[in-house]
């Protein structure tokens, strides 16, 4: 059960079904979670849409760790539906599972990966301490290059987004899926 139910596609006005199908055509191949409460509000699907498609696909960010920063992201807003959607694709990415179980158990992971070790922290200061200490940035921007610094904090901000939309409008995960956040 959620606070806004999805929109019926025959009664969408025509901004609404011009966002839809812009998304349905894309590589999400569907309107679910965020996107389906946004999509009351077209003009904030249309641009959040589109920020969310550069987060996930175009950044500097190799997926493996594109993905790994969008669970830290997760888990600390305890978001059951991203990290239920994002678990796979971080495996698939290449994330360890002991290092998703360590986020999950919010412990330090193990990291073999001095990139790893530097989205996690970064992404972990910046959301608990609201901003990230210079010696973290120099380490991270020293690993990464300071373009995909830049496009770590973006898609740590539309993340967050995310989270802060599946929570207050309380989406989950399939009612056969085995909550791990709580």
């Amino acid at each position: 059960m959620t606070r806004v139910n999805p929109l019926d596609v025959s009664f969408m006005t025509p901004d609404q079904r011009n966002v839809y199908n812009a998304i349905s055509n894309g590589p999400r191949g569907g309107v679910r979670g965020p996107l389906a409460v946004w999509l009351h509000r077209p003009e904030l699907a249309q641009t959040a849409q589109a920020f969310g498609a550069y987060c996930r696909y175009e950044t500097l960010l190799s997926p493996k760790l594109s993905e790994l920063a969008i669970l830290t992201v997760a888990r600390f807003w305890s978001s059951e539906y991203e990290w239920y959607a994002h678990k796979p694709i971080a495996l698939e990415a290449g994330v360890a599972e002991a290092t998703l179980e360590a986020i999950r158990c919010h412990s330090l992971p193990a990291f073999e990966h001095s990139d790893e070790r530097a989205v996690h922290a970064f992404v972990s200061a910046l959301q608990s301490l609201k901003h990230v200490p210079e010696s973290l940035y120099r380490e991270t921007v020293d690993v990464l290059g300071q373009g995909a610094v830049i496009d770590l904090v973006g898609l740590v901000g539309y993340y967050t987004l995310i989270s802060m939309t599946l929570n207050t409008f309380e989406i989950n995960p399939p009612s056969e899926h085995k909550r791990e956040l709580e």
